[in-house]
């Protein structure tokens, strides 16, 4: 945070109100492909986007959403706030919804669509972003890691939504 402030030409309060600690800095950087990931979402090609089936989009979600992370491992591991129990914000609360959304369409048999959305997202949100910041062993990169928690994640959704 000092030698932002010194380097930016501002205060370090004025930093720290701001970004509030060191991870809100690399969340800031983050924001930006953050955003062009969402809009994938709503408007891009499917699977990821409109024009597939609920559960061919939940999967596509959950391969795209690890291989993004690791496509910004540096970031992504500087961004982890580790005074917080499991990492949140924004963009967990937009997997939420869109799992939500997802859900409602597929109907797996769940009463509770609420629960198992937020359940899917602590799958996706937390421990992803926990297991691609633990120290690997330098023979398994970041895309290998991220295509086997796709491969997961899938296994997941075909048991949640197809049995």
């Amino acid at each position: 945070m000092d030698g932002l402030a010194e380097r930016s030409g501002l205060g370090k309060g004025t930093v720290y109100r701001r970004f509030g600690t060191r991870a809100g800095i690399f969340h800031a950087l983050l924001d930006e492909d953050e955003h062009a990931f969402q809009e994938q979402v709503p408007s891009g090609p499917p699977p990821l986007g409109p024009g597939a089936a609920p559960v061919d989009r939940l999967i596509a979600y959950g391969r795209a959403r690890p291989a993004h992370l690791a496509g910004h491992l540096a970031i992504v591991r500087a961004s982890l706030d580790r005074n917080q129990p499991v990492p949140a914000g924004a963009a967990a609360t937009l997997t939420r919804m869109h799992i939500r959304m997802l859900l409602g369409l597929a109907r797996p048999g769940v009463a509770d669509l609420d629960s198992l959305a937020m359940q899917l997202t602590a799958a996706l949100e937390g421990p992803v972003m926990l297991y691609l910041s633990a120290p690997q062993p330098a023979t398994t990169p970041p895309p290998e890691q991220a295509d086997r928690l796709g491969d997961s994640w899938q296994a997941l959704i075909e048991r949640v939504c197809r049995s």
